[in-house]
Formats: C-alpha cells, sequence, structure tokens
C-alpha cells in the first residue's frame, strides 16, 4: 500500500451521490432509492468491502507470479454483518476466496495464509484511529 493515499469526498446539497477523487481516479459513491439515494454508485459499505476484495484479488496474484504458481484467476466474495446485526463494537466480515488453476492443496492454504496479510486485511483487522477535524 502507497505510504499516502489521498481521496477527497465531495457532496453537494441534494442527495446523497458522492463525487469521490483520488487525484487522477474519479467515481461515485451513492446510497440506494430504498434508503433516499439516486442509486447511481455503490453505497459506502460496497466501496469498503471492494477494497478488501480488490487488495486480496492483486494480493493473492502477486504471491502467485512470483512463486510462478499456476493461479488463473481469483474471485473474492464478501459480505458485511452478513448473519444480521452483530454485538455492539464489533463489525463481521465474511469473504470468500475462490482460486483457479492447477494448484495443489498446500499452495492454496498458503494463499489462504497470504489473502489475512493483504494491507487492507491489515487495516481492518487492526486498530484504527481516525483524526477528523472541520477545515475553514
Amino acid at each position: 500500500m502507497a505510504a499516502e493515499a489521498i481521496v477527497t469526498a465531495h457532496l453537494g446539497a441534494a442527495g446523497y451521490t458522492t463525487r469521490l477523487s483520488d487525484g487522477k481516479h474519479e467515481w461515485i459513491a451513492d446510497e440506494p432509492e430504498t434508503l433516499g439515494g439516486a442509486d447511481l454508485g455503490p453505497a459506502p459499505t460496497a466501496l469498503l468491502l471492494s477494497s478488501l476484495g480488490a487488495c486480496t484479488s492483486i494480493t493473492l496474484q502477486m504471491y502467485a507470479r512470483r512463486k510462478e504458481w499456476p493461479l488463473k484467476d481469483v474471485k473474492v466474495t464478501l459480505a458485511m454483518n452478513p448473519d444480521g446485526k452483530p454485538p455492539m463494537g464489533t463489525t463481521q466480515i465474511t469473504r470468500k476466496i475462490e482460486l483457479g488453476g492447477d494448484l495443489s492443496e498446500e499452495q492454496r492454504q498458503r494463499l489462504l495464509e497470504i489473502a489475512n496479510a493483504c494491507p487492507i486485511h491489515k487495516v481492518l483487522s487492526g486498530t484504527v484511529a481516525i483524526d477528523s477535524s472541520l477545515v475553514e
């Protein structure tokens, strides 16, 4: 993960459609119509899960290439709190990883271990401090 990642989020007065930018790419987040949004983009929860899914997939592919393992594709399916609301102060994320290619069981198990070492997994499973301030 890059040492410094900066993303800006801009929401106007109407609706919940939020324009996001990292300075090079732009994308949209929104809420579904059932929550008053216009459903023009993924909801914030889906964006968080997509970060973990992308990081997992990329990390596994990098590792497999370095080891010259026959990993053909990776599909990561994620859900937040799939069994309903967890105990106060906790969040449950399930991550199901499908690996394509002629991999041995030992390679598959090693890739599962590597998935748990992806940078976003480490961020989400560690202590996160958020420093918020108002800007004039």
